[in-house]
């Protein structure tokens, strides 16, 4: 039995628009309310929710029954951490601050077995070979990884075409905020020459063979990076959707 087929990686394949949200509650159960809505990915978010390990395959656990593929977005690029969600069931991992196309070629590595890569094959006891139930986990699991690296830096934009050239990477994710800090417009992403950085960089993603993603929890501008070439699209923050809700039930009584 091979490892279980990787419906999200196969979607961008196809070159199938694929609309998110970010998971960034750090609990089981937030997530599974999440995962109900039908999203075609969640990002359980390591970099800035409080998520470790466990509470990570907690979430892995609970969407499992759900049609939403889970996008674990690490704190960084480590070749342990990498291993470690992994083995708990994760196949699609999206890693911040990517700035050239050696850190990429790592990554990729870190999520293969070998000779491709360099992942640990101690499978047998891990949650993805469904605990030894798999029997061909290790000798199939590396075409069903995906990996998802964010650019969001001008170092990282300056050597984009680099990047796009490196085999094992399905998508490129532009990250706007952390752009916009980068280029000196913090909290400003929707100033002018950032959004031509970006337009420029979807642009570019999308005519490789990669897929370019972002995130945009305005209507108008996903649909503009959409326009833009954006393939993989975050359209909601889970926590930004709580308190939102929660202040605008509250502003409509305290107004009447």
């Amino acid at each position: 039995m091979p490892a279980p087929e990787n419906t999200f990686k196969a979607a961008l394949a196809r070159g199938e628009r694929q609309i998110g949200c970010w998971a960034g509650f750090a609990d089981p159960y937030a997530t599974e309310v999440l995962a109900t809505a039908g999203f075609d990915w969640l990002v359980i978010d390591g970099e800035h929710a409080p998520n470790d390990l466990r509470s990570i395959l907690q979430q892995l656990q609970v969407m499992a029954p759900y049609d939403s593929h889970p996008v674990v977005r690490l704190p960084v690029g480590e070749a342990w951490m990498i291993k470690q969600v992994l083995d708990a069931g994760a196949q699609t991992l999206l890693i911040p601050m990517v700035e050239t196309a050696a850190e990429t070629e790592a990554l990729a590595r870190a999520m293969r077995y070998p000779p491709e890569g360099i992942r640990g094959s101690g499978a047998a006891l891990a949650r993805a070979s469904g605990f030894s139930s798999i029997a061909d986990y290790t000798l199939t699991a590396n075409d069903q990884m995906c990996l998802l690296v964010q650019v969001e830096t001008m170092a990282g934009i300056e050597a984009l075409d680099e990047i796009l050239q490196i085999k094992g990477v399905d998508g490129v994710f532009i990250g706007p905020s952390d752009l916009a800090a980068d280029m000196g417009y913090l909290g400003k992403k929707n100033d002018g020459p950032v959004q031509d950085v970006i337009r420029e960089a979807l642009a570019k993603i999308s005519a490789s063979d990669k897929a370019a993603g972002i995130l945009s929890v305005d209507h108008d501008t996903a649909q503009t990076y959409v326009d833009w070439g954006a393939q993989f699209i975050a359209v909601g923050i889970d926590v930004l959707m709580l308190a939102q809700t929660a202040r605008t039930t509250l502003a409509r009584w305290r107004d009447d």
